[in-house]
């Protein structure tokens, strides 16, 4: 008779810890949640340092070489260079009134 409720206890334990282990919050269905939580964030983490890579690659690149600085004068300033002229083509029609 005591082996029996013994038993029965001990079945019951392991149906409760199986139950907090595969149904509760605290189980695998969490594990698996923050697992596709570290993997999203580690595709971010890889995307961001590609762009802090690239980043530095410019930042090196303007440090480092004229052309660089020059192109982004030209781009970003519409500079122009000493020994160059500028011209601009307008598409508009003048008006004569003016």
């Amino acid at each position: 008779m005591l082996m029996r409720i013994l038993t029965l206890l001990l079945l019951m334990l392991l149906t409760t810890l199986q139950y907090r282990l595969w149904v509760s919050e605290d189980g695998f269905r969490e594990v698996w949640r923050l697992e596709d939580r570290v993997e999203a964030q580690a595709a971010e983490n890889r995307h961001l340092k590609d762009q802090n890579d690239q980043l530095n690659a410019e930042v090196e690149d303007l440090k480092s070489g004229f052309s660089a600085l020059e192109e982004r004068a030209r781009s970003d300033l519409g500079m122009v260079g000493s020994d160059e002229n500028f011209y601009l083509f307008g598409t508009a029609v003048a008006d004569p009134k003016e």
